[in-house]
């Protein structure tokens, strides 16, 4: 097998018009910079199809063509079996909340879904409240000594009245690739569907949700290159099974709309085109010349290449100080984690770090991060909570050095006065 190429950092950085406004940005996690091609597909739609789609006219079906173009680019960018797999929605938060009310007709008082401690608010909240119908609601623990999530604790949670279980590919948190496969196979074998978090996951690695088997594949378009904008992947026939959001005279079999109360963003969704579009790009530069799936799979496997390279640079200087805590693995062995890194300084208040790295233009993030109930799960809630800088493939190695030398002038500045 040929070694991948390296991206072309400056072709890269070219297509993020943000990147030249003299900051770093390492609060990936909370959002991306968006693609110019994504920005051009929303102009396009605006200016040339920003009608209702199911008119007769040609622009009406043009802005319809438009809409499917963008279920086809996003089934091609998740590997689905077909468009109307895909639906859209205003943010994964929205998603999963509609998703949990759409379930309504296939849970009785009395069945059980399982979460886990290790995700987003956004795939917890939706379950938990429907504990108020009766629904049983368990908790899949983390061991706090692997920094992972064990079959073995999921085992004794399951019966035969669980229907579902919610987990995170990555915690936003934690930064650990969650074997998403294996969990599948093991989740579908005591008869329960699964659910799968991927925000912290689509912008760093392939999604391939066939592969996965997951039924519910859900994430964020914003932190993957996008616009303020969201996707979920269902089983077609897990789809059909659910309730409409909709009108009374959509029905079951009316998939993706009846999930799509309003409609979606025509012109959001469409952005998912130009997401692809830089994608295929990408692929073709590393010398990928098949199909769009492909170009899609090899841009990945480039992106992860570079963005290996940030992470085993900041994990080593962060493992070199003698006063930092790496809450999750403090190493990437074998490519299993991804950039997202969360730490503690011994005796600094979160917010201050974050605070003084500010004045170097660099972004990064303090606090729980909406995984609130991780962050009280592994007592790191006081001081501020965490630091988190959370890296994608257009950042660079000279970044990471900038980031980390203005830690460095942080601890020999005794004039930041970071206890005031």
């Amino acid at each position: 097998m040929a070694p991948t190429k390296s991206l072309d950092m400056d072709f890269v950085r070219s297509q993020f018009p943000a990147l030249s406004n003299g900051w770093t940005f390492f609060d990936n996690a909370g959002g991306s910079q968006i693609l110019k091609s994504a920005v051009d597909r929303i102009n396009t739609f605006l200016y040339e199809k920003n009608v209702q789609i199911g008119g007769s006219y040609d622009v009406s079906q043009s802005a319809a063509a438009a809409l499917l173009e963008a279920r086809t680019s996003a089934m091609h960018l998740v590997n689905a079996s077909r468009p109307e797999e895909i639906v859209f929605g205003s943010s994964t938060t929205a998603l999963l909340q509609n998703l949990a009310k759409a379930m309504t007709s296939q849970l009785s008082k009395g069945d059980e879904i399982i979460v886990t401690i290790a995700d987003h608010e956004s795939n917890i909240g939706p379950w938990d409240r429907l504990q108020d119908a009766g629904i049983n609601i368990k908790f899949w623990p983390l061991d706090r000594d692997q920094m992972k999530l064990d079959l073995a604790d999921l085992e004794p949670l399951m019966t035969d009245r669980t229907k579902l279980v919610c987990v995170t590919h990555v915690s936003n948190i934690l930064g650990t690739i969650n074997p998403i496969r294996e969990i599948a196979d093991f989740v579908h074998a005591r008869g329960a569907r699964l659910c799968v978090d991927a925000v912290a996951y689509a912008p760093h690695r392939a999604i391939d949700v066939q592969a996965f088997d997951a039924d519910y594949y859900v994430f964020s378009l914003y932190k993957t290159y996008g616009p303020h904008y969201a996707m979920m992947y269902g089983k077609y026939d897990c789809l059909l099974e659910l309730d409409t959001l909709y009108h009374y005279f959509y029905g079951k079999d009316k998939v993706p709309g009846k999930l799509e109360p309003g409609n979606p963003n025509y012109e959001l969704a469409y952005a998912t085109c130009g997401i692809v579009d830089y994608l295929q790009t990408l692929g073709e530069m590393a010398g990928e010349t098949g199909s769009v799936r492909a170009k899609i799979v090899a841009a990945f496997d480039a992106i992860a290449q570079q963005e290996d390279a940030l992470c085993d640079r900041l994990l080593t200087y962060l493992r070199g100080r003698n006063n930092c805590t790496i809450v999750g693995h403090a190493d990437n062995k074998d490519g299993t984690r991804i950039p997202t890194i969360s730490f503690r300084f011994d005796g600094l208040d979160a917010d201050k770090v974050c605070r003084y790295i500010d004045q170097s233009k660099i972004a990064i993030r303090f606090g729980d991060f909406h995984s609130r109930r991780l962050a009280e799960y592994l007592e790191v809630t006081d001081n501020g909570g965490l630091v988190r800088v959370a890296m994608v493939h257009y950042n660079t190695i000279e970044e990471v050095d900038k980031l980390t030398a203005a830690l460095d002038q942080m601890f020999n500045d005794t004039s930041a006065q970071l206890g005031a």
